[in-house]
């Protein structure tokens, strides 16, 4: 699309190759900007997006008001995609991902349709369109999780999904998400990680802070009766299911033990195998490129895994709910 976008536009689009270009012809060497002034605030900016990022209310604001120049204001956004990558920590990097597409959407939606279209264009959406190719379409939705995204429960004809107003603003944002979390990590050199970890180390405190809120302290004695009982079938040798496996290691790191704090349940087993174990709580915990959340009490009903309900299993439909209760009652009591 013939289509030139100012530098105040490509500051709300990072992503876009012609704002990359523009960060480019002004940063030539990594360390050398690293130690500039301009650098130093480019780096700044780009803990706040990082930690921007953790927050789960959002709020964006016109950037114009920051004042770095356009070409360091984009080059922040490569600043947080190399800090997330050195961290390695794949939730954060799911969680950065997230962030820039629904900045990006936030500006779309009061961008006038040219815009819109190049930027939707520039990711292989044509926003003029009220059908997608099934093929498209099922490309673009397998992490949506709301119900009407399957394709089950769509409006199917000749080939095409016919899509309702508003929804291609939302798989343009999706699709944007998609692109970003493919692209990482990034191979950041070991010397750039380095000179980064002060900050990272910082980052790496307030994501781990932000656990703590939400969840506090790791009580094992408030563990939803299904991964106590599963917890206690590995302690006496069970052969846990792979959905067994999963639903520990996905809660327990929903509430903040890292992957060493978990392989430690694990070796609680008779035959406990640390590199088998090790390879499956890394990939389950997100390492292998998907941030997995912890299933529902109905999915851990339908594989068997529902054991030992008590009366506050009547109250949430969730481990997650039951955890943040039982929490909330001893605290009450403390």
């Amino acid at each position: 699309m013939d289509v030139v976008l100012d530098h105040k536009e490509l500051i709300k689009y990072p992503f876009l190759k012609e704002s990359q270009q523009l960060a480019r012809r002004h940063v030539e060497s990594l360390e050398e900007f690293l130690g500039s002034n301009s650098g130093a605030a480019a780096l700044e900016r780009a803990k706040a997006r990082v930690i921007a990022a953790l927050s789960a209310k959002r709020e964006f604001q016109d950037e114009n008001t920051q004042n770095l120049r356009p070409e360091f204001e984009i080059a922040s956004y490569a600043l947080a995609r190399i800090l997330v990558s050195c961290i390695g920590d794949r939730s954060l990097i799911d969680r950065l991902a997230r962030y820039e597409a629904e900045r990006a959407s936030f500006f779309l939606e009061a961008e006038g349709p040219e815009i819109r279209q190049f930027v939707a264009w520039s990711i292989g959406i044509n926003t003029g369109t009220v059908v997608l190719p099934v093929t498209d379409y099922v490309e673009l939705v397998p992490h949506l999780r709301d119900l009407r995204w399957r394709l089950i429960n769509r409006d199917v004809r000749q080939g095409t999904v016919h899509l309702e107003p508003g929804e291609i603003d939302e798989l343009i944002r999706e699709r944007i998400r998609v692109i970003l979390i493919d692209q990482l990590p990034l191979r950041v050199p070991p010397g750039i990680c380095e000179r980064l970890e002060p900050v990272t180390k910082e980052i790496a405190a307030s994501y781990q802070q932000q656990i703590l809120e939400q969840f506090g302290e790791v009580k094992e004695e408030a563990f939803p009766p299904c991964i106590s009982s599963l917890i206690q079938a590995i302690t006496t040798g069970g052969n846990l299911t792979h959905m067994g496996r999963f639903a520990i290691t996905s809660f327990l790191h929903t509430i903040g033990v890292n992957i060493t704090g978990i392989a430690e349940i694990f070796a609680r087993a008779p035959d406990f195998d640390l590199e088998k174990t090790m390879y499956q709580v890394e990939h389950i915990s997100g390492r292998g490129g998907t941030e997995y959340t912890p299933p529902s009490c109905a999915t851990m009903r339908t594989f068997g895994l529902c054991a030992n309900r008590d009366k506050d299993c009547e109250r949430v439909n969730h481990p997650l709910s039951y955890y943040r209760l039982r929490k909330n009652i001893k605290k009450r009591r403390s």
